[in-house]
């Protein structure tokens, strides 16, 4: 079972166990973090699952794809460490993965 360690908006910072296989958006809302709308549910069709990786992690979590980065483009916050957390699914290789959820736009 896969570990994600999440950082709210505040800086707090949770480690929680996560089935293999769920999003990092599925794990994060599964968990009760409400900062993380998800309003579409993992459909990859808004922005608001944005989250910023830890750098030791980014090159993990592989590039995005054309509709996430046109997705990331309308947000104020991205930067280098951006992904939509609905689109990076969770495996034993990401046992550990960081990230901060990204200010709300």
């Amino acid at each position: 079972m896969p570990k994600l360690t999440v950082v709210d908006r505040s800086g707090d910072e949770t480690t929680i166990d996560a089935r293999e296989g769920v999003t990092v958006m599925e794990a994060i809302r599964d968990n009760g973090f409400e900062e993380l709308l998800a309003l579409c549910g993992g459909c990859c069709s808004c922005a608001t699952c944005h989250v910023f990786v830890d750098a030791d992690w980014i090159g993990r979590t592989g590039a995005p794809g054309e509709d996430e980065n046109d997705l990331l483009d309308s947000s104020d916050h991205r930067g280098p460490l951006s992904r939509l957390s609905c689109q990076v699914s969770l495996t034993p290789a990401l046992d550990g993965l960081r990230v901060t959820i990204a200010p709300e736009d």
